[in-house]
């Protein structure tokens, strides 16, 4: 029987290449490796917003004395306009020298605004926040982040106008109730959706 050449033999089919296999694995391994920035994102977002430990007495605005002046003033001619005129129609003799002395009371309690307005600030702890205020009679009252029921912003006419604020803080005891005038009302907004989330977390006990 002839022997058949080494070309003539059938030669076994090739095994397909591990090349392409090997470099899906790799890039399958490198796109593990990979971070993702939108997980990472929403994982932070979820993070309930850190307190500093202390931030230090916060002043109010300056622009909050002129609201104290502008109210004062107000209540001054309505009161002393009354007496007067009750003078002037009746004859009462003791109206007039009311409306001398609460004339002469409002403008000395007008020359002490400024003090009292720079008496006036707040403090952010870790679990609370501090208010003080006052010259003669000082107060100074801490309320508890997890004790807030309701955190509202007010304004009259005159503090819009100058672009001011009232941030109120109304808890479960009424003596703890705290109102803290004169803030911008960028910064107003930024602290009443500061301190809602900080009291939801509180009362989650997170």
């Amino acid at each position: 029987m002839p022997d058949l050449r080494d070309d003539e033999r059938g030669t076994p089919a090739s095994e397909p290449s591990a090349a392409p296999a090997a470099a899906t694995e790799a890039a399958a391994a490198a796109a593990a490796a990979q971070p993702a920035p939108a997980a990472e994102a929403i994982a932070a977002s979820a993070e309930p917003e850190q307190v500093p430990a202390d931030t230090g007495w916060l002043r109010v605005s300056p622009k909050y004395l002129v609201v104290e002046i502008i109210g004062s003033l107000i209540g001054m001619v309505v009161i002393v306009g009354a007496l007067v005129v009750m003078y002037l129609l009746w004859g009462q003799w003791w109206a007039l020298w009311g409306a001398i002395v609460i004339g002469v009371a409002s403008l000395i309690g007008i020359a002490f605004e400024p003090r009292r307005v720079r008496s006036i600030a707040y403090r952010l702890r870790a679990d609370d926040l501090l208010f003080k205020r006052g010259i003669m009679f000082h107060r100074q009252v801490a309320v508890p982040y997890g004790r807030m029921q309701l955190v509202d912003i007010t304004r009259g006419p005159v503090a819009r106008a100058l672009g001011l604020a009232d941030l109120k803080f109304v808890t479960a005891a009424a003596s703890t109730a705290v109102t803290v005038p004169g803030l911008p009302m960028e910064e107003a907004d930024r602290l009443r959706d500061r301190l809602v989330a900080l009291a939801e977390t509180r009362r989650a006990g997170l």
